[in-house]
């Protein structure tokens, strides 16, 4: 007998049972799915399998012909899927059955809505796989054994979701085979899935891209080839669609695809897939979303494979299988490769390519994309200095010619619409939309209908950092430096009434009272109806980026702003240098137009205690 640790009752991670309770009532409608998910797993459990032999062949034991067998015993009531894979260690059915050993999951269920559709597809995006199978069953018990192992230190698992679900058994089992069998235990109800015929049509509807065979009853129901391997014209883009479920875990059709075989100095085929939706977690943590696996002659190598696609693009799901790759290649050697270097490269143009095409003949669907995923295509404009003119085409951005955040415009489009005379692209960066909608910096431009880029996105920042031109237009702060409209044939382009000499005495009176606060006062060029607005000098750190390095607890370089004010607002118009609460006034403008800014006042208090005093005088008079 085994000499393995007795049995064991143990209980859910809270956040499986949850999950388990949402999935069972949210999924239940599309209930079938659970028979692709088991095949997935079994799929999977054979490519590592594969991998791990490489270097170790006796892992095949006796049985080197990797399959997935389903059986159907309609006395006991149960469904069967049995695979000859990789299989799982006592330590690992506990990792990954009683837990679930993926990042973020409580920030998951957080945020669940409660909206039905809206959680189903996050719940889809999470990737359910062994746990859909208590959609049809109320018990379920895994038996399984890790290849390598003796027969006697395999294990068994059960969960009896009547008793409550809460919890479950592990307990030592004998297994001569290796691999895993999962036993669906069926619900009252659910007698069609007793059905072999019902059952194949269910492999055939979902799993018919696997690649290795799958038999209901002793028949193959499947192709059992590669779909990544076959011509184009031979696949459907309903198989398309589920090779893509598979692989990527998720309910919902891709996107868009695109699949082909490249010949050359490297030989290797892409299927390349952009999803619907944004993973919950897309900008969590960069380093762990990846979704191309990496074939070698249709071998399995990597599950992850980072290094053929820029981080930016790991969003993306698929397939590369190469073909002059060596069969042990590591991430190391994969990080050193210069064919790699080449597949990376390929891929990369591949799917900006795509999103080329979906820009250029399905707008909507591009629209779709980059709400989902504009802000990791920004990260390459950072990123990807030798795709950065192509990337650039496929920006999108909220401007002053458009109504709401949801409607943006393309560079494109916005030189195409420059005035006469206009020689740069004009932007302003503010967080959120509200504040970039209703700077004031934005006053003379919407007088004259000059279009201005609303940058509220916090990457932007960085973002323009490095594009800084467009089709041989530079890209312009509206809030940095001088401003000169003067070469720019608009309308609403009046020009304003006062001259700068006139105003010299209150701006060094401004200049007094502001001290270290400011770098200059001048009179703006850019204000038509707000009192006063700050700026940064032409070579000096942006407002908006100074507070978003500080926020982010980072060094921000010594800069002070520029008080910009408008002779013509009644505000400015009053103030008098030698009125006994001109420092108070003066303090006011300065603190308005930094709060119009986004910024935070350093002594809300004294900025509370100097308006009431104004207010009072005011009263006074």
């Amino acid at each position: 007998m085994s000499t393995a640790v007795a049995r064991e009752t143990l209980g859910f991670q809270a956040e499986v049972k949850q999950l388990l309770d949402l999935m069972i009532h949210s999924l239940y409608s599309n209930k079938e799915i659970f028979l692709r998910e088991l095949i997935s797993n079994g799929a999977d459990a054979a490519d590592k399998l594969r991998f791990e032999a490489l270097a170790n062949s006796a892992l095949y034991e006796s049985d080197p012909e990797l399959k997935i067998r389903i059986s159907v015993d309609k006395a006991a009531r149960t469904i069967t899927v049995s695979d000859n894979g990789i299989g799982m260690s006592r330590e690992e059915v506990i990792a990954n059955i009683g837990t679930i050993a993926k990042s973020g999951t409580r920030e998951f269920l957080q945020s669940l809505t409660g909206d039905r559709a809206k959680d189903l597809r996050l719940i889809g995006q999470f990737g359910v796989g062994f746990y859909s199978s208590f959609i049809v069953a109320d018990r379920v018990t895994l038996v399984t054994r890790r290849a390598g192992l003796a027969p006697t230190e395999a294990v068994r698992w059960e969960c009896d979701m009547a008793k409550g679900g809460g919890e479950y058994t592990v307990e030592p089992a004998e297994k001569a085979a290796r691999g895993t069998d999962v036993i669906l235990h069926l619900r009252e109800g659910e007698d069609e899935l007793l059905d072999p015929f019902r059952v194949k049509e269910i492999v055939r509807k979902y799993s018919d891209h696997i690649a290795l065979p799958v038999l209901v009853e002793g028949e193959t129901v499947n192709q059992a080839s590669a779909l990544w391997a076959r011509p184009k014209n031979e696949i459907t883009e309903a198989q398309y669609v589920e090779f893509y479920k598979h692989v990527a875990h998720d309910f919902e059709p891709p996107l868009a695809w695109t699949h082909n075989r490249v010949e050359g100095r490297q030989e290797y085929v892409q299927l390349l897939y952009i999803p619907s939706r944004a993973p919950f977690d897309l900008y969590w943590d960069r380093r762990k979303r990846h979704g191309v696996k990496l074939y070698v002659r249709r071998v399995f190598i990597l599950d992850d494979a980072e290094q053929l696609l820029p981080a930016y693009l790991r969003f993306v799901k698929g397939v590369v299988d190469a073909a002059d790759l060596p069969l042990n290649v590591s991430r190391e050697i994969l990080q050193q490769s210069r064919d790699v270097e080449a597949i990376r490269a390929g891929c990369t143009k591949r799917v900006l390519g795509l999103l080329e095409d979906l820009a250029e003949k399905q707008p909507e669907k591009y629209a779709q994309f980059w709400r989902e995923f504009g802000r990791a295509l920004k990260e390459g404009v950072i990123e990807d200095p030798a795709n950065r003119e192509t990337l650039a085409k496929l920006l999108r951005f909220s401007s002053t010619h458009t109504d709401s955040e949801e409607e943006t415009v393309a560079l494109d489009d916005y030189v195409g619409r420059m005035k006469e005379g206009q020689e740069a692209i004009y932007y302003v960066t503010a967080e959120p939309f509200a504040a970039a909608k209703g700077s004031p910096h934005l006053e003379v431009f919407r007088r004259r209908a000059i279009e201005v880029l609303l940058l509220h996105d916090r990457i932007d920042e960085w973002l323009v950092g490095h594009l800084t031109e467009f089709q041989g237009k530079p890209l312009v702060s509206v809030a940095r430096g001088d401003l000169d409209l003067s070469k720019i044939k608009a309308e609403g382009a009046a020009e304003p009434t006062w001259k700068v000499g006139e105003h010299a005495e209150l701006l060094r009176a401004l200049r007094r009272a502001l001290g270290e606060r400011v770098k200059d006062v001048r009179v703006s060029a850019r204000l038509t109806e707000s009192p006063a607005c700050l700026v940064a000098d032409e070579h000096d750190i942006g407002l908006n980026f100074a507070r978003l390095l500080k926020a982010a607890g980072q060094k921000v370089p010594a800069a002070k702003p520029i008080l910009e004010v408008n002779p013509a607002h009644p505000l400015v118009a009053r103030l008098k240098p030698e009125d006994a609460h001109f420092d108070d006034w003066a303090a006011l403008l300065f603190e308005q137009a930094l709060v119009a800014e986004g910024g935070q006042l350093e002594d809300p208090a004294a900025f509370v205690r100097r308006t009431n005093r104004l207010m009072l005088q005011i009263g006074a008079n």
